[in-house]
């Protein structure tokens, strides 16, 4: 079958919006009918970087309609609402050998699993995750990576507790659920860390319990440690620049001599430089930690739970998703997330 699909021909290159080619699923596949995706900040990445194959195909969090199952497939039926998402919805072991999914552009094999960039997306079995009908056809579909990313983060990487300290640095989509994701866990303070007074304004709506803007003169670990004598119990990163990946294992408590006296823990989530520096005494000295965090999510266990929580009004999706495109936006959308323009989460809709 014939669909309409975002792909990139060359490197950093605008995308375009053109046909490609689906085949029938094979045994292990899905075909899902798309009603809306996630824009992403991770895709920005994956179009400027020279080590994936073009042409490729984008997005990885999306919402839609089965219509069409593999034989081996035995937890979907054509029909099921769905969510798609980039992390495999049981439990696996190390990283998983995805292979191409069959997609074709003008008779070229398409790189690119998963692509929610699209009318729709022909994917493995395991990033399909069923959710019932009563959920929302748009707001649903940031469940299948701003929300799991941030708030996996907060529930299963860091494993944070009530009463315990959370500084979260850049409240994108991502930094904004775990945010949300601290402030239900009753952490406190939970504090925000960003460039921008509208941006830190609207992650106190979202649990954020005191903002720093690091946009000036002001050195946000210097801020962080007085206003919790002497850092916080967890610190995030959802941004993955160099000088956040450094701001925040400082940012963090410090321990001590002793089996037991551990410092805080810093947890990078946004995609990281190529390099780094950090003194190697946070680690010795004081037993500080840093951990990475990738979708720590388990999406089968954990998606009903989030959408519970929309539903509930714990978990405001519907203030997260800021702006709205459709696919022929696409470039536009792109354009304004990488210039800042975005306050939370974009999706497209088809």
């Amino acid at each position: 079958m014939k669909t309409v699909a975002a792909i990139q021909i060359k490197q950093g290159e605008r995308l375009l919006v053109e046909e490609i080619d689906l085949p029938d699923p094979g045994f292990d596949q899905v075909l899902v009918k798309l009603y809306s995706s996630g824009v992403c900040h991770s895709q920005l990445h994956q179009m400027h970087s020279p080590s994936l194959g073009r042409p490729l195909l984008l997005g990885h969090e999306g919402t839609g309609i089965v219509r069409a199952i593999g034989k081996g497939v035995t937890h979907l039926k054509e029909g099921d609402k769905c969510i798609v998402t980039w992390v495999p919805r049981t439990p696996i072991r190390g990283r998983p050998d995805w292979q191409p999914s069959g997609a074709t552009w003008q008779r070229q094999a398409t790189h690119g699993h998963v692509y929610t960039w699209s009318h729709d997306v022909l994917t493995h079995q395991s990033l399909v995750v069923p959710i019932p009908h009563e959920h929302p056809n748009d707001l649903s579909c940031i469940v299948g990576c701003a929300v799991l990313t941030g708030a996996g983060a907060v529930l299963h990487t860091a494993k944070v507790r009530p009463g315990e300290s959370v500084a979260v640095f850049g409240v994108g989509g991502v930094g904004l659920s775990a945010i949300r994701a601290a402030s239900l866990l009753e952490a406190y303070p939970v504090i925000a860390v960003d460039l921008a007074d509208d941006k830190l304004e609207f992650a106190r709506s979202f649990g954020a319990t005191h903002t720093i803007n690091a946009s000036g003169n002001l050195d946000p670990v210097e801020a962080i440690r007085e206003l919790t004598g002497g850092g916080v119990d967890y610190a995030f990163d959802a941004i993955g620049v160099r000088q956040t990946c450094e701001q925040i294992l400082p940012a963090t408590r410090g321990g001590g001599m002793g089996a037991d006296n551990l410092g805080g823990m810093a947890v990078l989530i946004g995609i990281p430089p190529l390099e780094m520096t950090i003194d190697p005494g946070l680690f010795m000295y004081e037993q500080r930690q840093f951990r990475g965090s990738l979708g720590a999510t388990y999406p089968e266990r954990d998606f009903p739970m989030y959408l519970r929580w929309y539903q509930e009004g714990k978990f405001p999706l519907e203030r997260l998703i800021t702006r709205r495109y459709s696919l022929e936006q696409i470039n536009e959308a792109c354009d304004d997330l990488h210039e800042g323009r975005i306050l939370g989460r974009a999706i497209l809709e088809f």
